[in-house]
């Protein structure tokens, strides 16, 4: 996984609440088993007309958007199943930060395993983020993961809060995988010493 320290991004906005998994990746994509490929069916049905070309008044369709790596958006973001492949979406589109009131548990961890941060700030301090792209042209925001602040170029500066445990596996960029495998001697170790391994293995 690739290690989060510091990204600066153009942002877009999602003023919806409640935005749930089926939302973000619609259950008829959900069958590819890789963990790439999603990010060109992300709010499928939000972004598309009936005939499959983009739907012109959808938010992340805009033109002054494209290429945003930053996701503003209201409270409960990420609501609905638990599929892994929502937050795979949104990395895969070009997402990086996810900010918001609020976000489903499921939701919220799946984003730390897969080298994302969200952040989770005050109505109002969204409010403010809101205000902020509408009134500047190609408005972005800088996320600082060592010092947990974010801010921009016209006076922001916000600190957010993250577990030390996430934050430290994001930082070094481990999965559960990886956090482990940093533990590999000692777990040898303790297997050969319990007689957990046999015949080598």
């Amino acid at each position: 996984m690739k290690p989060f320290t510091k990204h600066t991004g153009l942002v877009a906005t999602m003023d919806r609440a409640n935005v749930d998994t089926d939302q973000i990746i619609p259950k008829q994509y959900l069958k590819r088993i890789e963990r790439t490929g999603f990010g060109e069916f992300l709010f499928w049905d939000w972004a598309r007309l009936e005939d499959g070309s983009p739907n012109p008044n959808f938010e992340l369709n805009r033109p002054e958007v494209q290429g945003a790596s930053v996701l503003v958006a209201r409270r409960n973001f990420g609501c609905g199943s638990s599929r892994e492949h929502a937050p795979w979406a949104l990395e895969d589109f070009g997402f990086r930060v996810l900010i918001a009131p609020s976000f489903a548990d499921i939701f919220y961890n799946n984003c730390f395993k897969n080298g994302m941060l969200p952040i989770r700030l005050s109505e109002q301090q969204v409010d403010d983020l809101f205000a902020h792209t509408s009134k500047y042209s190609n408005y972005q925001l800088t996320a600082d993961l060592e010092t947990c602040h974010l801010g921009d170029t016209h006076g922001m500066d916000i600190e957010f809060e993250i577990e030390p445990f996430r934050r430290r596996c994001l930082l070094e960029g481990l999965d559960d995988i990886g956090s482990t495998l940093k533990h590999e001697d000692r777990i040898t170790a303790y297997e050969q010493k319990s007689g957990g391994f046999k015949n080598g293995r």
